[in-house]
């Protein structure tokens, strides 16, 4: 049940998901390694408390308008958090800061990214004016899924190839190996997440073709 602007516990920690945003920004651009892990941990938090407070709002039936405000933005504030210091320290200087296999992040992926993120905002506004609620559908889902795992992989990687130069294991045959396994998971889930950013906003289109004049 929708209980108006009631403050509440889900409400409580989407709260504090928004508040740690700006550490979080600040932590990923930093070149120290004890910050990068910091931000690893602290993205990890974000994302699990996502998955927390929308059990718990189902659960309880602690649904609030407040809620359904927040809880979207919250997360377009983390996705903003990660990508663009990840683009800010992919274009540095050294291989150490490039994204596995796709050296200094392209800009069209933000594009992409955050394009998408903008038009499906402003089409479930036009369709809500309408008097037709676009919910998160299983494509959204798996988008949002292959994005967490995508920016997850590489906050663990950025600090992890830093701590291999430090303490001088990027000669070892065992360096090796973890490198080419972690990176080509960090390349494959942002692959994986740019096709489902695109398809996700496509078969949203689709779903709701009646509300753009479109019939089979």
């Amino acid at each position: 049940m929708s209980s108006g602007g009631r403050l509440n516990l889900p409400n409580v920690i989407t709260i504090a998901r928004i508040a740690v945003c700006p550490v979080l920004f600040l932590l990923v651009v930093a070149q120290d390694t004890g910050a990068r892990y910091g931000a690893f941990v602290l993205f990890l938090l974000a994302a699990f408390s996502d998955v927390w407070d929308g059990h718990l709002a189902r659960k309880h039936g602690w649904i609030t308008d407040m809620g359904k405000l927040l809880d979207p933005l919250a997360d377009k504030l983390l996705l903003g958090a990660v990508f663009v210091p990840f683009y800010v320290v992919s274009h540095r200087l050294g291989d150490i800061n490039h994204v596995p296999y796709w050296g200094p992040l392209p800009a069209w992926v933000l594009v992409v990214i955050f394009g998408r993120e903008a038009f499906i905002t402003v089409f479930r506004q036009w369709a809500q004016q309408r008097g037709v609620v676009i919910a998160a559908g299983r494509s959204g889902k798996a988008k949002t899924l292959a994005q967490n795992l995508f920016m997850g992989a590489l906050l663990f990687w950025y600090p992890l190839v830093s701590t291999a130069v430090e303490r001088d294991w990027t000669a070892s045959a065992w360096w090796g190996a973890l490198a080419l396994v972690v990176g080509a998971f960090v390349a494959g889930t942002l692959l994986v997440a740019l096709v489902l950013t695109v398809y996700s906003m496509i078969d949203y289109l689709w779903s709701y073709r009646a509300l753009v004049g479109i019939r089979d």
